[in-house]
């Protein structure tokens, strides 16, 4: 478990489009059919990083919490399944219905994706307004595995509200920190 912070894109960036497998629904969505009216949350994890096992339970409150207030959750793995096939689409699927994932989660099998948003971690967050401008990039929270710190997602739900209610979204941001993503 190598622990990788996230390259902290500059902000303003625009979102890539991009058009993968969902793993939950079947379906090959795109970028365009699935961003939010108010913003778009797009979340690079995987099955077996300990950090996103870490971090689970929040992501499933995310994604209960903010779909409903115009802001869309996108998880993507772009982990090398032939060499870690606990991050097949397989494994996958049952993992997001394990947990209840409310949010597609797409399979980025040739990790083009990843690479054209400069992911290098799991998990790695870019929160997009509604014109896919990126207003935030970095970690969910304080809390990493072992650390003693409770899982709030304290900094990137102030981001997602600060995007919901007009204000400013803070500019200090922390990068995420987790497992480097499992390149081919």
């Amino acid at each position: 478990m190598a622990r990788t912070p996230s390259s902290m894109i500059p902000l303003s960036t625009r979102a890539s489009e991009f058009t993968l497998p969902d793993t939950i629904s079947g379906k090959t969505l795109s970028l365009h059919e699935l961003k939010g009216e108010k913003g778009t949350l797009i979340m690079f994890i995987c099955n077996h990083c300990p950090f996103v096992i870490h971090v689970n339970e929040e992501l499933v409150k995310l994604g209960n919490d903010y779909p409903p207030n115009g802001i869309k959750l996108i998880a993507i793995n772009s982990n090398d399944a032939q060499k870690y096939p606990e991050d097949s689409p397989e494994k996958m699927t049952m993992v997001a219905k394990k947990l209840g994932y409310k949010f597609p989660y797409l399979f980025d099998e040739t990790q083009e994706v990843a690479k054209a948003y400069d992911a290098v971690c799991t998990p790695d967050f870019f929160l997009f307004d509604a014109e896919l401008k990126l207003v935030y990039r970095g970690q969910l929270d304080d809390a990493r595995p072992g650390n003693g710190v409770p899982v709030t997602g304290a900094d990137l739900r102030a981001a997602m509200d600060a995007l919901l209610y007009g204000e400013e979204v803070p500019q200090d941001q922390k990068p995420s920190l987790g497992c480097n993503i499992k390149w081919k």
